[in-house]
Order: C-alpha cells, then sequence, then structure tokens
C-alpha cells in the first residue's frame, strides 16, 4: 500500500478542517482549565474522522466500481481487507487518545462520535437523515473539544452541525448534479449560520472589541466565501458545481470555526485555523477531499 493511495484513501487533506472543530469547543468552556486537554483532541479527531472516510470507501466500494472506478479500492491500489483494516485501526486509535488525553469525559464523547461515523457509513448515507447524521459527528467534534463541559459549547457546536447538514445535502449532487432548490436551500442555511456566528460574536459582552471584530470579519467572510460557491450551484446545478461548492464547503470550515474562537479572543488560534485553509486548497488538488 502506498503512502499516496492511503492519503487518498483517507481524504487526508481534509483533516485541517478538524482542529477548529475541538478548538472552538475547548475555548467556550467555562470551569477554569477545563478546556486544557480539548486543545489536544484534534489528534483524536483526526484519527476518527480518517476512519470514517476509509470506511465511507470501504461500504461504497461496488457503487465507486461505477461511478468512480479511480478511487484506491476499485482501482486495485488497495484491496478492500486492507481499506476495512485502516479504519478499524484508525477508529481505536482516535478513541484511545481521546481516553488517554481527556480520560472518562472524552470518550463519553468520542464514542458516540465513532458510532455516529459507523452509522452514517453503514447505513445513514443514502437515507433521507443521511445529512443530519453526518452533521452530528462536526458537532459531536466541537463538543469533544469541550469534552469537560460541553454545554458551554452548545453554540459553536450547532454552527458546525448546520454548515454540515447543507454540505453534505449540497454533495448528493456531485455525480449527477443537484437540484436548484436544494443548492439554494443550502445557499440560505449558510447566510443564515454566517448572520448567527457575527450576533453572537458582536453581543458577547465578555468579548474585547479585536474579537468581536475578527468574529464578525470571519462570519462575513464565510458567508461570502461558501454562499458564492452553493449560489452559483443554485444556478448552474451540474455536478461540477456541486463538487466546488462541496470542496469550497469543506474549505470553509476553517472560516466558520475561526469566527467562533475570535470571538472567545482566541485570535491566535483562529488565525492558525484560517491559515490552514491556502494549505488544504493546494493539497485538494492532488488528492480529492470528498
Amino acid at each position: 500500500m502506498k503512502v499516496a493511495d492511503l492519503v487518498e484513501l483517507t481524504r487526508a487533506p481534509a483533516a485541517f478542517s478538524i482542529p477548529g472543530d475541538a478548538w472552538s469547543g475547548a475555548a467556550h468552556t467555562v470551569a477554569s482549565g477545563a478546556g486544557g486537554r480539548g486543545w489536544a483532541m484534534p489528534l483524536a479527531s483526526a484519527c476518527l474522522y480518517w476512519s470514517g472516510m476509509a470506511l465511507n470507501d470501504w461500504c461504497d466500494r461496488e457503487v465507486d466500481a461505477v461511478e468512480r472506478p479511480e478511487r484506491p479500492i476499485p482501482s486495485g491500489r488497495i484491496s478492500p481487507g486492507a481499506a476495512l483494516g485502516v479504519a478499524a485501526g484508525l477508529g481505536a486509535a482516535g478513541l484511545g487518545i481521546a481516553a488517554l488525553l481527556g480520560g472518562r469525559s472524552a470518550l463519553a464523547v468520542s464514542a458516540p462520535l465513532a458510532l455516529m461515523v459507523l452509522a452514517y457509513d453503514a447505513a445513514a448515507k443514502d437515507a433521507p437523515i443521511g445529512p443530519l447524521a453526518m452533521a452530528s459527528t462536526r458537532g459531536l467534534d466541537v463538543l469533544l473539544g469541550a469534552h469537560a463541559s460541553p454545554a458551554a459549547a452548545w453554540q459553536p457546536a450547532l454552527a458546525m452541525t448546520a454548515h454540515t447538514a447543507g454540505l453534505t445535502w449540497l454533495s448528493r449532487g456531485e455525480v449527477h448534479g443537484t437540484r436548484p432548490e436544494v443548492a439554494a436551500a443550502v445557499t440560505a442555511g449558510t447566510v443564515a449560520v454566517a448572520a448567527a456566528t457575527a450576533h453572537a460574536a458582536f453581543h458577547d459582552p465578555q468579548a474585547g472589541r479585536a474579537a468581536r471584530l475578527a468574529g464578525v470579519g470571519l462570519s462575513g467572510a464565510y458567508a461570502l466565501v461558501v454562499g458564492r460557491a452553493q449560489a452559483r450551484a443554485a444556478l448552474d446545478p451540474t455536478a461540477d458545481a456541486a463538487r466546488t461548492a462541496t470542496r469550497t464547503g469543506i474549505g470553509g470550515f476553517s472560516l466558520l470555526q475561526g469566527a467562533w474562537l475570535a470571538r472567545r479572543g482566541r485570535l491566535g488560534a483562529a488565525a492558525a485555523v484560517v491559515g490552514a485553509g491556502p494549505a488544504y486548497r493546494a493539497l485538494s488538488k492532488r488528492w480529492s477531499p470528498t
């Protein structure tokens, strides 16, 4: 198994969208020191994410043989058994890292997260509840960063959940094209998430002026970058437009996460998350993140 094939199987570049989930959750914990180890949770999150991507291709191997024969399993570059082994190994690693770094409270969040990843890939993906099932994994990922006090991070968790639901809904048109009404509804959802995020940042009494401005600015950038790509898919509902909007939406996680981090005054973390965007875009040109 070549490293390049493993990178493609796990959609490794998309992991650049992962750290901001846990970090935004950790930034919203209210207990003193509660978010400390939450900053290390992206290690567990990345393993669980890569596990889900490998499992996704294992579950879709027969469909991909017809629709996407260039993928690692149908092309013969990775055997189905090896792909399943990668998925299982990464899943176990993710749970182990979460338990090691965060103890029982982290395991109490990471275990349901792993189960939702499994449920989505194995059963829910093509069901009507598929987008909600996928969205719940990103919401739980935020809560994993806030595992010591998860209720404190409900706002960024809800924002990430809503963004992922729309992203997943639109991604269903990557092969055969989407519908204008679907892309329009997803665009409206993106604008609503951006507005709610900007409102929360601007009216946060604990945020300083710089944090408020950064939160509002990043919310606007998120609406512009992600919403514009989705609006284009509404006007031109082709498979290419849907794929472009989906990839842009994955990259847009960094802007949304950055806005929630900035709201809590974590401007350095916000800059790091947003700064990962160019790396994601560069790598996604070689390895598809979807």
